[in-house]
């Protein structure tokens, strides 16, 4: 269930939401038994978001937007001083996140449909600067350099160095790590009422200006297009990505869960780094308001498991590859979107998501 309201002082704004959207399991009817999250509202959460335009008089504004869940939370402030568009955009960015490492230490549980806590917390706390350069036809292109502090706490809030097996969190050997990483990524979006097209590609490099920095390169892609069929739609995503050098198991690429392979819990497919998801979907209208969408997922970590230090994959029974097939509903009113999905992985075991949002007071 959703809810949202906006309130306006002057130039400000200030957005108010809430959300829920909950995950069931055929096979029990009730919730999956993850450690950090738990009673019938266990994924119920509230945003606030803040503008503040000309916060100096020139024409800056500053974005700060907060979500907090039971278990997790997430801030983000920009602050964007005017520029000619010929010369692209430049922006401060403060962003701090505290969430379940659940995709690389996660415990897949249930034929590998949900993955329960691994009683480990990930803080990210990232400062830098971010540039856009002027946009060219479709194209946009942002440098960044970000200064990264990633924490590890347990459940409990004390701060620890090694998972449940003993194995270290970081690379530093300590319950932290540091980083510098320099990044560029470009993107290219065009649709119309008949098809779309988005393909973006990101390169990060871990710069060693200090000898207890992580030293790594990682490339990401993304390509996903739309066409439609007569009064139906079909979507096609295909991503991926690769990383080497030294770092952790958190930069690992997490595979599986509902925006991964559907019928996975969150990384319940592998952890690797290098890997492989392919998602698609057609949707066909049933009435005016209802839609059916049946998909077919798949996800693989290319057998990179083992260069993930401690191989957290292995340890936890992860198989490296898996594939989703299912089918959902779409139901929209003028208030609330309600959504349902069945997904079947390849151990025959189904999983339910639900979600209710957008709803407008």
């Amino acid at each position: 269930m959703g809810a949202h309201q906006s309130i306006h002082a002057g130039k400000a704004k200030l957005d108010v939401g809430v959300n829920l959207i909950q995950k069931l399991y055929s096979s029990s009817n009730v919730l999956s038994p993850l450690r950090t999250f738990s009673g019938p509202f266990s994924l119920a959460n509230g945003s606030l978001c803040l503008k503040l335009p000309t916060l100096f008089g020139n024409g800056d504004l500053l974005d700060v937007s907060w979500h907090k869940g039971l278990h997790d939370s997430n801030l983000l402030i920009n602050y964007r001083t005017p520029r000619p568009p010929c010369l692209g955009q430049r922006s401060l960015n403060i962003v701090h996140s505290l969430k379940p490492e659940i995709g690389i230490h996660g415990i897949p549980m249930n034929n590998f449909c949900h993955s329960a806590s691994g009683d480990v917390k990930i803080s990210k706390l990232s400062i830098g600067l971010d540039m856009n350069e002027p946009s060219s036809y479709n194209w946009k292109t942002t440098t960044s350099v970000h200064f990264k502090h990633i924490h590890f706490i347990n459940d409990c809030g004390r701060s620890v160095s090694r998972d449940l097996d003993g194995f270290p969190l970081t690379l530093s050997g300590n319950s932290y790590d540091n980083m510098v990483v320099i990044s560029q990524e470009s993107r290219f979006e065009e649709a119309n009422d008949h098809k779309f097209s988005h393909y973006s590609f990101r390169v990060e490099q871990g710069i060693p200006i200090h000898p207890n920095l992580a030293i790594f390169n990682r490339f990401k892609f993304s390509a996903s297009k739309g066409v439609k069929i007569g009064s139906a739609f079909f979507s096609t995503l295909f991503n991926g990505g690769s990383l080497v050098g030294a770092t952790a198991p958190y930069e690992a690429f997490a595979i599986g869960g509902p925006n991964s392979v559907r019928g996975y819990g969150e990384g319940a497919v592998g952890s690797g780094y290098s890997s492989v998801v392919s998602k698609n979907e057609f949707s066909f209208p049933l009435d005016k308001q209802l839609t059916g969408v049946i998909f077919l997922d798949f996800g693989s970590d290319l057998r990179s498991s083992n260069r993930v230090l401690g191989n957290p994959g292995l340890r936890k029974g992860k198989p490296g590859s898996g594939i989703g097939i299912g089918y959902g509903i779409r139901f929209k009113t003028e208030l609330v979107q309600i959504t349902a999905d069945c997904a079947i992985n390849a151990f025959k075991q189904r999983t339910l998501y639900f979600g209710i949002n957008n709803l407008v007071l």
